[in-house]
């Protein structure tokens, strides 16, 4: 930890504080570290005197989420353009997210259309999300489609952050047989790829990405078994590092660094409280540790990872999938109990249509959290999502024709 101070001058008035470097973490026993949020004393003199954009110092994030089946169209595309544009029901959830959105229509992904291949709109549609490439048809080993645009971001930021990318999920993915009339089932269950045929895996477990950021993910799990017996919270490690450290900082820092510690402490316990709840209430089934059995609450808990991540600088580009291309998982949250890929092949049923709107509503209101959480987030002179360029989509319009355009 650098010891030198800087002195400040903003709005007139002289600031005393010291300089952290931005790489500055806390570190416990068993070789646990914990990054820390960006802070005021890990920013120059330049950046306080010209602004966030100031000699870069305040990094830039990516991410890309993803959701199957396409949307309800006339429900999603939204009314006028430019800044008087209103948007349509599916999107009334970021309504007041307004002046930090863009909906961008007129698109067409062309390498998601058969171009010969035939059927396989669903495999294509994920494949083609992020690589703009067209996919190999075939369901063996001789899987090829493209690198993916979050691994060339990982890439070129290789080596500024602990983790290059990270990629999660909420349904488990398969890279072998095929799931799409004759595609892999790696094309249907990844949206990043490392290189032409290497899909990154995705994790769904938001214990193992809560280990991931910030425990030692390397060690067995009979070791992180027995270290989770010694400690009552991957905080606890740290406590006293954290009340030095917190003496050191101005009241800004103090209260920036208290909101991260509760932010991490609240989602460390809603995992145990859904592991406890898996445990409780299906008790003759083996369930994954950590994986929710409340949907909506395991795409709220993968969403505050990745907040953590970006504000811990964890990382730089993350990658989120809602569901692989063509699930069929019902969403008994919102009342619909028939399977999501059923439904977008509605042939005009009304009553289907609606069923999908509320589907395309509900992930739209868990967007919307996410992205209200990162403006909620200080950095700098602004919020985290000042910083952040995030991507909603999914790889098809209208899922009832797989429809690539618009």
């Amino acid at each position: 930890m650098k010891k030198a101070r800087v002195h400040t001058v903003r709005a007139g008035e002289l600031i005393d504080r010291p300089f952290l470097d931005r790489r500055t973490f806390l570190r416990g026993i068993g070789g646990v570290s914990l990054g820390l949020p960006m802070l005021e004393a890990m920013l120059t003199d330049r950046l306080f005197a010209a602004g966030p954009d100031a000699g870069g110092t305040i990094p830039r994030r990516m991410a890309f989420i993803f959701f199957p089946n396409g949307a309800i169209m006339p429900a999603w595309r939204p009314h006028g353009s430019g800044e008087k544009f209103e948007l349509a029901e599916t999107l009334q959830p970021l309504a007041e997210l307004k002046n930090d959105i863009l909906v961008i229509s007129g698109l067409a992904q062309d390498n998601g259309r058969p171009k010969g291949d035939g059927a396989g709109d669903h495999a294509r549609s994920a494949s083609v999300y992020l690589t703009s490439a067209h996919p190999v048809k075939t369901a063996g080993a001789d899987i090829r489609v493209g690198i993916s645009v979050d691994q060339v971001a990982a890439q070129h930021l290789k080596g500024q952050t602990r983790l290059p990318s990270l990629e999660l999920g909420i349904e488990r993915g398969r890279t072998a047989g095929s799931c799409d009339s004759g595609y892999s089932c790696a094309y249907s269950s990844s949206i990043s790829w490392k290189s032409p045929n290497t899909p990154m895996a995705k994790e769904i477990d938001p214990r193992a990405v809560f280990e991931r950021l910030f425990g030692d993910a390397e060690r067995s799990a009979a070791e992180r078994k027995r270290r989770a017996l010694i400690r009552k919270s991957v905080l606890d490690f740290v406590a006293e590092d954290a009340r030095r450290l917190r003496n050191r900082l101005g009241q800004a820092d103090r209260r920036k660094l208290d909101e991260y510690f509760t932010s991490i402490r609240e989602v460390e316990a809603r995992i145990e409280q859904a592991e406890q709840a898996a445990r409780i209430e299906r008790p003759d089934i083996e369930i994954p540790e950590g994986i929710p059995r409340d949907r909506a609450e395991h795409i709220r808990l993968m969403y505050d990872l990745m907040a953590l991540a970006f504000q811990t600088d964890t990382t730089r580009v993350i990658t989120f999938m809602l569901g692989n291309a063509g699930s069929n998982r019902p969403y008994p949250m919102v009342g619909v109990n028939s399977g999501h890929h059923e439904l977008s092949h509605h042939r005009g049923d009304e009553n289907k249509i609606a069923q999908l709107k509320k589907i395309d509503r509900f992930l739209a209101e868990q967007f919307a959290r996410f992205v209200r959480k990162l403006k909620s987030i200080r950095e700098g002179d602004g919020s985290l999502l000042d910083q952040c360029m995030i991507c909603y989509g999914s790889g098809l319009s209208d899922g009832n024709r797989h429809r690539h355009d618009d």
